[in-house]
């Protein structure tokens, strides 16, 4: 299956100032699998390092910081000899060796022309904790994501689709021939999400018995994860925290309310426990901006917050929602449709490299997302179907005159230009495709 990360990849072995590369992302995202793949089409030879599989690797890096050393006993030990620029040495869940990530400031010094790329699920959570410190300067980071839609619909036989509308003008309004496919692959996508091991699968045969069997090993593993890697205190913490999500989520106000974890709780008391899951990515914060100017994070409200999961998929899961809840629209999805549109665009952004956050007026007014793109402030309304009545984005506009804004649903594509305002109609299915008509005069 293709992977966007595939493209930077590629950039950043052929980039002349190279250093070594980090590649982050919540657990079984396909981070060691991208590696991989990369190793064997790009380089004449591929060494690959996994620090939880061989505990004693770490013991290469405990005498000293020698590079020739150790580089030397890697070589050994993977049976390949290194050879710069047709050599990829692969240091997989690098988090649990704190001298390993240490040493990648003498490899970037040292020995430039070697590609060295590592991984590491539960990175955040280490450094979170004061175990590890990243070498300032040294080493380039890449983050890496679920499966977005685009991928998703690429792997699950639509390329044809996605090749098509790529080309096509964004003013124009997608022919329903495109528009009915795009929506069914996005109803297939609500279903399998896009963890890699659940979209092969359900590409493969659509068999919704063996997805949901992988989404739950992996919520199992995920929990696992708590136990294994989180400090012991916030354990029950977390569990507490993760199992509250879907219910937060639905909510008809959806921000994040820390005495729905458990009545009576304190935020203070589970301030880490959240941040640990953030730091996994297995969660994202979506923070308030009140006032919203550049740079947004600047204005953000760090006690104002809503919470995302980073799967849709997985969402559908834990919040117990079936197969044809999605497809025939049932009664318990039309309560959930709007947060599951929520969560949707906000993986999708996410994977774009956006870094949204939410405007909020009183009780009654409320824009989804704000981003920045090129030096403005985009806000984006999200409707679930093609009712696209936005009076909270209108009352922004009059307040603030942003020059461009998203309405994304279901709705047709189109762009409205108001007076002072280019607005962009943008299916949901569409969302990839977002910064062509955030280039549209």
């Amino acid at each position: 299956m293709w992977r966007k990360i595939e493209d930077d990849l590629a950039a950043w072995k052929n980039r002349r100032h190279r250093k070594p590369l980090m590649l982050t992302g919540i657990r079984q995202c396909g981070k060691t699998y991208s590696l991989r793949k990369f190793g064997r089409e790009q380089f004449s030879s591929c060494a690959y390092f996994n620090f939880e599989a061989l505990p004693g690797l770490d013991a290469i890096f405990a005498p000293d910081f020698d590079t020739q050393r150790i580089l030397r006993e890697l070589s050994g030990l993977g049976g390949v000899p290194f050879v710069d620029g047709e050599t990829l040495v692969i240091l997989d869940e690098i988090q649990e060796s704190p001298r390993a990530i240490t040493a990648l400031k003498y490899l970037c010094e040292e020995r430039p022309a070697l590609h060295v790329a590592c991984a590491g699920s539960l990175l955040g959570t280490a450094v979170n904790r004061g175990g590890l410190s990243f070498p300032v300067g040294k080493v380039e980071r890449l983050a890496m994501f679920p499966m977005n839609f685009y991928e998703f619909v690429r792997a699950n036989r639509g390329e044809s689709f996605l090749r098509a509308l790529a080309d096509m003008d964004p003013q124009r309004e997608i022919p329903g021939v495109y528009a009915d496919a795009m929506k069914q692959q996005l109803q297939q996508y609500f279903i399998a999400g896009g963890m890699p091991a659940a979209v092969s699968l359900w590409a493969e045969s659509h068999d919704v018995t063996e997805v949901e069997s992988v989404q739950e090993n992996l919520l199992r593993d995920y929990e696992s994860d708590f136990a294994k890697h989180a400090p012991l205190a916030d354990v029950p913490k977390i569990h507490m925290i993760w199992n509250s999500i879907p219910v937060q989520i639905a909510m008809e106000n959806n921000k994040f309310v820390f005495s729905r974890v458990r009545k009576g709780v304190r935020a203070k008391e589970l301030e880490n426990a959240l941040q640990w899951l953030v730091n996994a990515g297995m969660i994202y914060r979506h923070e308030l901006v009140a006032k919203p100017e550049i740079p947004l994070s600047f204005g953000a409200d760090a006690t104002y917050f809503k919470l995302f999961l980073a799967d849709v998929g997985l969402l559908r899961r834990r919040a117990g929602l079936s197969v044809p809840d999605i497809l025939n629209g049932s009664e318990h999805f039309q309560r959930f449709k709007g947060a599951f549109a929520e969560n949707f665009v906000m993986t999708e952004l996410q994977a774009m490299g956006f870094h949204p956050y939410f405007w909020r007026s009183g009780n009654t007014a409320e824009v989804d997302f704000l981003v920045e793109n090129a030096g403005e402030i985009v806000p984006i309304e999200v409707k679930a179907a093609e009712n696209t009545k936005a009076k909270s984005l209108q009352l922004f506009a009059s307040r603030y005159h942003p020059r461009r804004a998203i309405k994304t649903s279901l709705r047709n594509a189109g762009i409205t230009r108001q007076e002072t305002m280019t607005l962009c109609s943008v299916p949901l299915y569409m969302l990839w495709k977002v910064r062509a008509y955030l280039e549209t005069e």
